[in-house]
């Protein structure tokens, strides 16, 4: 069966899957693994300490797999160290980078005269429209049900992503909410090209830098199991419902200030729970769709039975 859209062709992958950033997740193993099951594998910038650090996982990524994959880099944290570090994925000729959190365009005055493929992170139609005009190949779109952060306007997926696709030429991809190939196919009804997935991706056996207590609690939530925090500092994210996290929510009706809240929300507590399993003094970000996670697959059973679950819809409903 034909999967190509423009998003495949743009990345020259087998399917228009691409994995989420994952902050201190994104590594060469995740990466690698989700590029030779046929989508794109991200490293995250901003989880290596050091351009050179960068260098060695991106040359991870090419020992393990020889398919394209990318590079994410997460504008909050522009200036400390970004510029050496796309330095170092133009030298070592990564084809793609992806760009979350604020103005691509230092950024994407850096890759001027390259052939990297720049994909943007929006949350809003006329977050995607700025991308555009910018000079983004594509946008990836996320819907108030992602994990992590997310847009101002508690927007779902559902209704997000047609309007953006109504609004702009470039390829859309779907982010927020998507586990399995029912949502990668509704998401091609309302005109996205490709999806991106967070949340399922970290419930996998080769992301392996997640600790055994947060993939657990993946597995066992349930849609309602979530909650916003950081929304008084007009960042708003989604992370897992936990004791820590009432805590954080509990300073911000009393001190909304990043003052009060940055020991709580820093990469440090996060760190805290996602890698060492600490769910009483860190958090951990995941969307809506752990209703739908029930297991721990490797990447490859997770996207071969996605794409049979794909297959089956497609046909059924005769396209």
């Amino acid at each position: 069966m034909n999967w190509n859209t423009r998003v495949t062709e743009l990345l020259n992958i087998k399917y228009p899957i691409i994995q989420g950033g994952l902050a201190y997740l994104g590594y060469s193993d995740l990466a690698a693994a989700v590029s030779n099951a046929g989508g794109l594998g991200q490293i995250t910038a901003m989880t290596l300490e050091t351009p050179e650090m960068l260098r060695e996982e991106i040359q991870k990524v090419r020992e393990r797999t020889n398919q394209p994959f990318s590079v994410n880099f997460a504008f909050g944290h522009y200036g400390q160290g970004h510029e050496e570090k796309l330095k170092i994925v133009m030298e070592e000729k990564v084809p793609v980078v992806s760009l979350t959190g604020a103005n691509p365009t230092p950024i994407f005055e850096l890759l001027k005269g390259t052939d990297i493929k720049k994909l943007v992170l929006v949350a809003s139609k006329r977050q995607a429209q700025k991308a555009e005009q910018l000079g983004a190949d594509a946008v990836m779109v996320v819907g108030h049900e992602g994990g992590g952060h997310l847009g101002r306007d508690d927007v779902s997926t559902m209704v997000l992503v047609p309007q953006v696709v109504d609004s702009v030429s470039i390829p859309v991809i779907a982010s927020g909410g998507i586990g399995d190939g029912r949502g990668w196919m509704a998401a091609h009804m309302l005109g996205a090209e490709g999806i991106e997935m967070g949340t399922r991706f970290v419930a996998t056996k080769e992301c392996v830098h997640a600790s055994a207590q947060y993939i657990e609690a993946i597995v066992n939530s349930t849609e309602v199991d979530t909650t916003i925090i950081k929304r008084s500092l007009g960042s708003p994210a989604r992370v897992l419902r936990t004791d820590f996290t009432e805590k954080i929510l509990e300073i911000e009706k009393i001190s909304p200030t990043y003052e009060a809240l940055k020991e709580h929300i820093s990469g440090k507590a996060n760190k805290k729970f996602i890698h060492d399993g600490d769910a009483s003094n860190g958090f951990g970000w995941a969307g809506q769709v752990v209703g739908l996670i029930k297991d721990v697959p490797t990447v490859e059973e997770l996207i071969g039975r996605m794409v049979a679950e794909a297959q089956s819809l497609r046909l059924k409903w005769g396209q």
